[in-house]
């Protein structure tokens, strides 16, 4: 290691010799840029800043723990039963009312469209319970299966007149209730990690395909099911469950969470921590994302009131909007922390990450949408090397596209992009 120079009043800059050519590198200037030194110095502040109020707090408790050590163990347990015992309940009754969502809509006056429908749990990637639903044809084979992985704080047993839709055209549907929604296990609305949902997925795709060897199938996410779709395929290039990434013949994104915008939840929870602590009530997404991973360590459940966006418009159809916010199994609160920072952290990865997919994808993003940027599904659509992929945006459209006014014309698109893709596999 040596300093390099230049002329007179040049500044004296740190350099690196690369052992292979023995060329001069800089580092010092592109390694520690003034954005990353800025972004190191939120972090390291507000990890000052929460030591400052949680040690204070330790010294007091610790003064005292010779006469009161065993009585708050015993009171920390006694509470953490009780919220375990809360959460096993809610779960039941969770359960109880995801299996009361209707499977077949009301076909009164119309000649029934013949679709078998079940539900049942899957053990998940860590043992946990997943709530699945079924839809096949009735009077034929199935052409192909589509996976359905919902957005955040819905649940599957919504996508019904989608799944209805799918089976008239000879499609199976299976749809999941990831971790803490609808009627599967975990805390309503929280997600520890992504990562879980991803394998819970990868278990999932694994026992449809073994129970429907040779049938083609084709995985659609909404919102940041979309994102945990695209992260799915990262994880199957890196060689983990090559049967399934060799039988899966492409993936649907609607509204995909590759960006998010300024109405997105996550927003509403995040910003506020970074603004008790930062002087700018208006902070970059990006300092959001450091301060993020701190806060989802020190108090990953915590929520904050003003982060309900309850109201937030994701459909044009006020019957949507209404049957969507009254559903008692779509979640209304407050976003907590680590799901906020998981959401930031995927996003990220994504951003960085968009060249690296091949696999046949249709994206579909509505122009008008506030929660997640349709830009970004451009950026994917312009930069991944998949060799078929396709791009539908639409003018003045909101965010959830399969409830909007033209949802049959949305499906009816989708199905005639998996049924190209299929055609394509038999020439």
């Amino acid at each position: 290691m040596e300093m390099g120079g230049g002329g007179a009043g040049a500044r004296d800059e740190l350099m690196m010799t690369s052992g292979a050519t023995s060329r001069i590198v800089p580092v010092f200037r592109s390694v520690l840029s003034r954005r990353a030194l800025l972004r190191l110095a939120v972090a390291l502040q507000t990890l000052f800043l929460w030591l400052l109020l949680l040690v204070p707090r330790r010294r007091r408790a610790g003064a005292e723990a010779s006469s009161t050590s065993s009585e708050a163990g015993g009171t920390w347990t006694k509470a953490r039963r009780r919220r375990m015992a809360a959460e096993e309940e809610d779960v039941r009754r969770r359960r109880a009312l995801a299996e009361e969502v209707a499977m077949e809509e009301d076909a009164e006056g119309e000649e029934r469209r013949g679709t078998r429908w079940a539900t049942f749990l899957v053990p998940g990637a860590r043992r946990n319970a997943l709530f699945c639903r079924l839809w096949t044809p009735a009077a034929a084979e199935m052409r192909g299966i589509l996976v359905i992985i919902h957005g955040l704080n819905e649940h599957s047993g919504r996508y019904l007149h989608f799944a209805e839709q799918l089976t008239a055209r000879g499609f199976g549907v299976y749809a999941m209730d990831w971790i803490g929604h609808g009627g599967s296990d975990g805390l309503h609305g929280y997600v520890p990690s992504l990562d879980y949902v991803i394998k819970d997925i990868e278990v999932l795709l694994d026992k449809i395909m073994e129970e429907n060897p040779g049938v083609p199938c084709f995985l659609l996410g909404h919102s940041t099911g979309g994102a945990v779709v695209l992260k799915v395929f990262y994880a199957w290039q890196a060689s983990l469950y090559p049967h399934i990434r060799e039988r899966l013949e492409g993936i649907i994104l609607t509204s995909p969470a590759i960006r998010v915008k300024p109405a997105h939840p996550i927003v509403g929870v995040i910003q506020p921590l970074c603004s008790l602590f930062i002087m700018n009530c208006l902070c970059p997404i990006w300092i959001m994302q450091a301060v993020a991973p701190i806060f989802s360590l020190v108090a990953p459940k915590l929520q904050f009131k003003g982060a309900n966006k309850r109201g937030i418009p994701v459909s044009r159809d006020p019957a949507a909007l209404l049957a969507k916010y009254s559903d008692p199994l779509v979640y209304t609160g407050p976003i907590r922390v680590r799901t906020g920072h998981e959401i930031l952290r995927i996003s990220s990865y994504l951003l960085h990450n968009l060249k690296k997919v091949t696999i046949p994808f249709m994206v579909l993003h509505g122009t008008a949408d506030r929660v997640t940027d349709p830009l970004a599904s451009q950026d994917l659509y312009r930069e991944a090397a998949s060799r078929h992929k396709d791009m539908r945006l639409y003018d003045g459209f909101l965010h959830d596209l399969l409830f909007e006014p033209e949802r049959d014309e949305i499906g009816a698109e989708i199905i005639d992009w998996m049924d190209g893709m299929l055609t394509m596999q038999t020439v």
